[in-house]
C-alpha cells in the first residue's frame, strides 16, 4: 500500500508541475547568437536577418506568431537567429538589440521589425542630408549619429546614454561583424532572409507559407 500511494504521490507532484514555456526561454550560443526555445530541440532553424531589410520585416510579421505558438512552445523547435549585416544604419540597430540582454531580445527582435519603415525612412533621409558629416566622422560616432536620426534609442526604450554605452561596445561590435562575415563571406548567403533547418539551407524561401511545410517535415 505504501508503495502505491508513493507512486501515487510522485506522479500527482508530477501533473502539477509547470511547464517549461520555451517561448520565454533564450539561450547563446558560442558564436553570440540568441536562440529562443528548447535548447536539445530535435528541429533548430537558423534564421540569418538584417535589420534594414524588408523582406526579413515582412517573414518576421507574419511567421513570428505561428512559429513560436505552434512549434517553439512544445519544445520540438528552437530558433537562433544570426545576424548578417548590410549597412551602418543595421549594424547600430543590431548592437542596440543586443544590448537589451537575452530576456528581451527577442522583443526588440520583433520590435524593429515591425517599426522598420518609420526608423528606416529617418536613417536614409538622414544619410542622404548629412554625407559630409557621416564620412568626417569616426566609426563609433557614425554609428550615433545613425541611432540618434533614426530615433532607434526610443524605438527600443533605451536611453541615450545607454544609446551611447551600446555603441561603444567594441567586443559586442566584434562578435556581430564576425557573424557577419561567416554569413555573406563563409556560407556566402544569398541574401536576407536565409534559413538553415538542422543545419541545411534552405533556398528560396523568405516567406512562413513557403518555410512552414520545412518544419512539419
Amino acid at each position: 500500500m505504501k508503495t502505491l500511494l508513493s507512486a501515487l504521490a510522485v506522479l500527482a507532484l508530477a501533473a502539477a508541475a509547470p511547464k517549461t514555456d520555451w517561448t520565454r526561454k533564450v539561450t547563446e550560443t558560442p558564436a553570440g547568437a540568441f536562440v529562443l526555445g528548447n535548447p536539445a530541440a530535435k528541429t533548430r532553424l537558423v534564421e540569418y536577418v538584417s535589420y534594414t531589410c524588408p523582406h526579413c520585416a515582412h517573414f518576421t510579421g507574419e511567421a513570428s506568431g505561428p512559429l513560436r505558438a505552434k512549434y517553439v512552445a512544445t519544445g520540438g523547435t528552437a530558433i537562433e537567429i544570426r545576424h548578417a549585416v548590410r549597412d551602418p544604419i543595421d549594424l547600430a540597430a543590431t548592437l542596440l538589440a543586443r544590448c537589451t540582454g537575452p530576456a528581451r531580445f527577442f522583443a526588440a527582435h520583433d520590435k524593429l521589425f515591425a517599426t522598420q519603415e518609420q526608423w528606416f525612412a529617418r536613417g536614409v533621409q538622414y544619410a542622404q542630408a548629412n554625407q559630409p558629416a557621416l564620412e568626417a566622422a569616426k566609426p563609433a560616432e557614425r554609428l550615433r549619429m545613425f541611432a540618434n536620426a533614426a530615433g532607434l534609442g526610443p524605438v527600443l526604450g533605451l536611453s541615450g546614454a545607454q544609446v551611447n554605452a551600446c555603441l561603444a561596445n567594441a567586443a559586442q561590435e566584434k562578435l556581430v561583424l564576425a557573424m557577419t562575415d561567416e554569413a555573406w563571406s563563409k556560407r556566402s548567403i544569398p541574401g536576407t532572409p536565409y534559413f538553415l533547418v538542422n543545419g541545411t539551407g534552405i533556398d528560396n524561401t523568405t516567406t512562413w507559407a513557403a518555410l512552414e511545410p520545412r518544419l512539419k517535415k
